[in-house]
């Protein structure tokens, strides 16, 4: 009797495991297969062969028994979706119950200045066009943003929307991201930060984005740029005066430049430039918050993508005689 009920019980569990494992194995979709259309009326059956013909599924009946089991099957709802490469099954079927469909996306990627991210707004066919002109100033004050500058305040991501969308609900939404994500990270800051506001802190963020491209760095760099202006020391950051000068920088920065006085220019201004230089990720905002404490106040290029750090300028000197002069 004990036998016939221990194998009633695995002839039970086992389909079991089967369904869960399924149900929460990432399906590792293929980045040309990320987009799929539900036509109106589809079936569960349909819209599990037409998952298979795209190459999002393996095969369709575990994903109909899935949708059968959970008494989805007649709750599917059509549309466009933009899917996850690493969504689940359950996580599909539940995209499309829910009707999470979504006809366009724009993604804004961090180091990217607000003109990169215009441009790429006026080139995406599924947003609408509203703003006239693009301009810095003319997008703060339509979206509210209380500085002059729109620059650097969206949040990196992508966002999905509905065909027809305009440009201002676009940029409003990455705005809000960037204010969540800065409002969050500014009442964690460390005690030691000398920023006056969450909005100086984004200008730092902004500077460490552009200077290195390996987040392991992230707060060091934060740290020697706070070290500097503890010791009222110029920030000579490169990237402020390449955006400084805007058009006129044409493309190897040279002793001139380093000396042509404009607003953000740190070599010939104190302390922070008036507004950041670049939309700064994450990763910035946290490393700009939370400076490395560090005795190091230069850095140099060592041509990998790495820095070599020193504290003094003899040191400094030899380092670029080392990694920059060949």
């Amino acid at each position: 009797m004990k036998k016939w009920l221990f194998r009633l019980m695995i002839i039970l569990i086992l389909p079991l495991i089967w369904i869960v494992h399924f149900l929460i194995t990432p399906l590792h979709i293929n980045k040309a297969d990320l987009a799929i259309e539900i036509e109106p009326g589809s079936s569960l059956k349909t819209i599990a062969f037409q998952l298979v013909d795209e190459k999002i599924l393996n095969e369709p009946w575990r994903f109909i028994i899935l949708g059968k089991v959970l008494g989805q099957s007649r709750k599917l709802r059509p549309g466009n979706y933009n899917l996850n490469p690493n969504i689940t099954p359950y996580q599909l079927l539940k995209s499309f119950v829910e009707g999470r469909a979504t006809e366009g996306s724009i993604t804004f990627i961090e180091g990217q200045d607000l003109h990169s991210m215009l441009e790429k707004i006026k080139a995406n066919d599924s947003i609408k066009k509203t703003m006239k002109p693009y301009d810095s100033k003319a997008i703060a004050l339509a979206i509210g943003i209380p500085f002059e500058s729109a620059e650097g305040q969206f949040f990196p991501d992508t966002y999905y929307f509905s065909r027809n969308t305009s440009d201002i609900e676009i940029l409003k939404r990455a705005y809000k991201a960037m204010q969540k994500k800065l409002n969050y990270e500014w009442a964690h800051r460390a005690e030691e930060v000398p920023y006056r506001d969450s909005y100086e802190a984004l200008i730092m963020a902004s500077i460490i984005e552009k200077e290195t491209g390996k987040s392991i760095e992230a707060n060091l760099i934060s740290g020697v740029f706070i070290h500097r202006l503890s010791i009222n020391m110029k920030l000579q950051s490169d990237p402020t005066v390449i955006y400084g000068l805007g058009k006129k920088f044409t493309g190897d920065i040279t002793k001139k430049d380093l000396m042509t006085d404009t607003p953000y220019n740190t070599y010939t201004r104190e302390g922070l430039p008036p507004g950041p230089i670049t939309m700064p990720s994450l990763i910035s905002i946290r490393a700009a918050l939370h400076p490395t404490k560090t005795d190091a106040l230069y850095f140099v290029g060592k041509g990998d993508g790495t820095h070599y750090f020193s504290s003094n300028l003899n040191e400094h000197n030899n380092a670029v005689r080392k990694y920059q002069i060949k």
